[in-house]
């Protein structure tokens, strides 16, 4: 039985490792309650500004993790134990791991399955296709998921459009984007947008998909 399951997994990861996925568990529950809006697009059409905007708020060891960042994990732990709001350590791939394969849920279950999806497609695909899907599946939006549907939804524009100040806005608003607005941004999104706009000009204003470059900037 577990043999047929890692087979089945195996093939699932490899299926989508090549094709669009215009459809998850979490779009399906959400259009259960409103109209969602997706469009999928490639990596080559989302900008860099997007991508790097990402990578710089949620992840900036992305392309040099094996899936978990233990360091950013460390840092969680500490400043959870100190009380107040607790905070996770997901990384990129995790989140891709979450959203594309698994269901919305916080059980020991659902985290063993996380990690084990998350192993999987890092050994499957590329940096750039576990960022390509994570930007076109993630949830920017009450409904709206992918870059390029937010882009559409909150600039009227393409997402391989948008300046360095749009794609950090869309950025800031990941980690709660029902409650943070990109069009509305409060006075904490104004400051994370300046910080993420900073990161970005630390790190040349250019997403690079190589782990040299990427240790040269962080040692």
């Amino acid at each position: 039985m577990l043999l047929l399951f890692n087979v089945i997994a195996l093939l699932w990861v490899i299926l989508y490792s090549f094709i669009p996925i215009h459809i998850t568990k979490l779009m399906l529950l959400e259009g259960a309650k409103q109209d969602i809006s997706h469009h999928w697009v490639d990596l080559t059409d989302i900008s860099d500004n997007v991508q790097l905007a990402v990578m710089c708020a949620e992840d900036q060891y992305f392309i040099i993790h094996n899936g978990l960042d233990f360091k950013a994990i460390g840092e969680a732990e500490q400043r959870n134990e100190k009380g107040g709001r607790l905070r996770g350590a997901s990384t990129i791939s995790q989140q891709v791991a979450k959203n594309v394969f698994l269901w919305p849920d916080r059980s020991w279950l659902r985290k063993g399955m996380e990690l084990y999806f998350t192993l999987l497609i890092e050994s499957v695909w590329s940096k750039e296709r576990i960022m390509e899907v994570y930007l076109n599946v993630a949830e920017f939006g009450d409904g709206i998921f992918g870059a390029e549907a937010a882009s559409r939804a909150y600039f009227k524009k393409s997402c391989n459009e948008l300046s360095n100040r749009q794609a950090a806005l869309l950025a800031a608003v990941l980690p709660s984007p029902k409650k943070y607005s990109a069009t509305q941004p409060s006075s904490y999104v104004f400051r994370r947008v300046r910080w993420i706009e900073n990161q970005m000009s630390q790190w040349g204003g250019k997403m690079v998909y190589d782990e040299d470059f990427v240790n040269q900037m962080i040692n």
